[in-house]
């Protein structure tokens, strides 16, 4: 199958896999920090970069049932955490396309220190 293509980010601040250390994204794309995942605080993402997304899945959450599904890093397969694919309630919607990456699953490194 070959190597996973890893793509770099350039940003200042760069949120990484805290398993393998390869960039899943950059904080100028966080949207919230505001979020709880299953380990504990999570952030919610516009964008995210070397991961895998899973089967689509029903998820009764905090804010009511959503459509989810699991990420994965596309180097070490760790699950970091879910996409966003469907709110069923209105005020949820925003987070269609979303992504949560779990604060314990990940790593911020500052001033390209990687």
């Amino acid at each position: 199958m070959g190597r996973p293509f890893k793509q770099y980010l350039s940003g200042p601040r760069v949120y990484c896999c805290s398993n393998c250390k390869a960039h899943a994204a950059d904080h100028d794309e966080i949207i919230s920090k505001a979020f709880q995942g299953r380990r504990g605080r999570a952030y919610l993402f516009n964008s995210v970069v070397n991961v895998s997304v899973g089967p689509k899945e029903n998820r009764m959450l905090i804010t009511g049932l959503h459509t989810v599904a699991d990420i994965f890093c596309t180097v070490c397969d760790a699950n970091l955490g879910w996409k966003y694919e469907m709110a069923y309630e209105e005020g949820q919607k925003y987070k269609e396309g979303k992504f949560i990456l779990e604060k314990a699953n990940i790593v911020k490194v500052e001033d390209g220190s990687w």
